[in-house]
Order: structure tokens, then sequence, then C-alpha cells
């Protein structure tokens, strides 16, 4: 299993009570993106929520406790030979009978400063993960697409206002500006056009405004967040030059099954084409494919 977020963790529980051997392959941070989530809220089971990196522990253990073997290295190809799947990690081959592919996507960032310094403590890039610490609170969203505009009108649900800053024009859907100009009129976001962002400012810790240009003049709005909505990079860089299909995001087509076109390697999380991008569905998206895993492990057996 190439990954170690909660998509993979969930797989390598299951995989690994059905005696099959598993080994986890991560190059950064066990739990992926969840474990640098400040507090993961919308989990089943945790009715207080729960620290991303808590909840990414609890998976690591569990998949360990059943006889995953999880090991750092950096995965740079994957081809096959015969029924065979060999990864090269860390320059070495390494051959198994099925893959699984749960490597995850990264958010875009926009690379100004405070915008590290406050991740998950004030800034956001999951607005159904967060939205709801910011009721009654004013926010500023950063973006101009689809997604930008699909969460900004998402969080107004929570919030008393939204500034939403578009560095050139709205480039959403036809649909979706119609949508928006709906909220725009009742006074619940305010679009600013021609607007950069140059800076994420905070007082003891707390967001409280961005700095930003509006056609050429320095500004500032006052926020007690900020959502930055500028696209995912699905991390599938190690799978240029490999027959892997992907989509035109760079994210790994399935079929129903979670195989891609590829007997015997899987996809699944938020790596996968069509995923939603919640660490609930990533869980069992990693359960399923473990049981095709499982039930492609037997075909090899009978063949």
């Amino acid at each position: 299993m190439i990954g170690a977020g909660p998509s993979s963790l969930s797989a390598a529980i299951y995989t690994t009570r059905e005696d099959i051997d598993t080994v986890v392959y991560e190059k950064g941070a066990i739990g992926g993106l969840a474990a640098v989530t400040d507090k993961v809220d919308n989990y089943p089971g945790f009715p207080d929520g729960i620290e991303g990196l808590t909840l990414a522990g609890y998976l690591e253990k569990q998949a360990e406790r059943f006889g995953a073997h999880i090991e750092f290295g950096d995965v740079t190809a994957i081809k096959t030979e015969g029924d065979i799947k060999v990864v090269t990690v860390d320059g070495v081959d390494v051959r198994a009978k099925s893959v699984l592919i749960a490597t995850g996507s990264d958010y875009n960032k926009i690379g100004v400063p405070g915008e590290a310094d406050y991740y998950g403590r004030g800034v956001h890039y999951c607005a159904t993960c967060d939205g709801a610490f910011y009721r009654e609170k004013r926010l500023v969203v950063v973006g101009g697409g689809n997604s930008a505009v699909q969460e900004a009108i998402f969080l107004t649900r929570f919030t008393t206002h939204i500034d939403l800053l578009v560095r050139s024009s709205i480039k959403a859907s036809d649909v979706l500006q119609h949508d928006l100009d709906e909220f725009v009129k009742e006074g619940k976001i305010t679009v600013h056009l021609g607007t950069t962002t140059d800076e994420i400012v905070a007082v003891d810790g707390k967001v409280t405004s961005v700095k930003a240009t509006k056609d050429g003049q320095p500004t500032a709005f006052e926020t007690d967040g900020v959502f930055v909505f500028v696209g995912l990079k699905p991390n599938t860089q190690f799978l240029a030059g490999s027959d892997i299909e992907l989509d035109e995001q760079g994210l790994v087509k399935t079929n129903a099954h979670l195989e891609t076109n590829i007997k015997g390697i899987f996809a699944s999380g938020d790596v996968r084409s069509g995923a939603t991008m919640q660490i609930a569905s990533a869980v069992g998206e990693g359960a399923s494919a473990a049981l095709a895993i499982r039930e492609y492990i037997d075909e090899l057996a009978r063949a």
C-alpha cells in the first residue's frame, strides 16, 4: 500500500485481518492531511470531535495491532511483471501480488506569509471540515473557481459575512455564478475582483485580518478565519510514465470496484478520481478496496 493516510490504514486493517501480508509505505507523515488537521469535527463516533493527529495515531495503532507493517519510504515507480506488481521504494524494487494507491491529495497553497503558520488555527482548506467553527464569525475566502464559489456559499450557513478575494475574475460555472449572485444580493458575500492576497495577519496567535492588493492599491480585510480554495494537487507525480490512467486533474481513475485500468492495482481515498475528499468516505473506500484486493488475490490462487 502506498501512502499511510486514513484510507490506506483502514485498508490495512482489513487486509491483515484476512491474513494478507501488508506493507504500507509512507514518505511523509502518518495520517496524511488528517494528521495535520487541528480538529476533526465530522468523523462518526466522536461527538466532541477529535484532534486529527490523535485520530491518525489510533488508525496507525489499530493497523499495526493486526499485523500491518508501516515503513517510511518514497515510492517512485510502479510496473508489472506478469501477475506481479513491482513497486520501487527508495530505489529498491519490492514485489507484491496487489497494490493499493492511497497517496491522497494536497491543497494548493497561495504561499503568503502567515498561511503555513496558522494552518488549522485560522487558515483552512475544507469548508465541510472546519466551517462550523466559525458560527457568527466573519470570513475571508480566497479563490474564484468552482470550489471557491461552492465552498463560500456553503460557509454562509455559519458566518455573518464573507469577503471573496478573487485574483482576476470569477471562473466558476454559469450555474454557480448565478447562485453566487443571489448571496451577493442578500449581502452575505462581497466579491472583490482583481484582488491578490498578500499576508494573513494574526494577533496573539489568532487570525485577525488579511492584507491584500485590490486594483493596485493596498487594502485589508478584517476576518476571524481564512479559507483557501485554489485547487487540489493529487500526489500522483510518481505515476508519471506508468500505464495507470489518470483524469485531467491527475487523479487516479478506477472502476466501481476501485480497481485501476491495470488488474490488481487499486486506488482509494483523496487520490481517486470522483472521491468526496472526506475522511469518513476515505476510510470506507479503504475497507472496500481491501475486500476487492482479497477477491483479486483469491482469483490468482484459483488460476
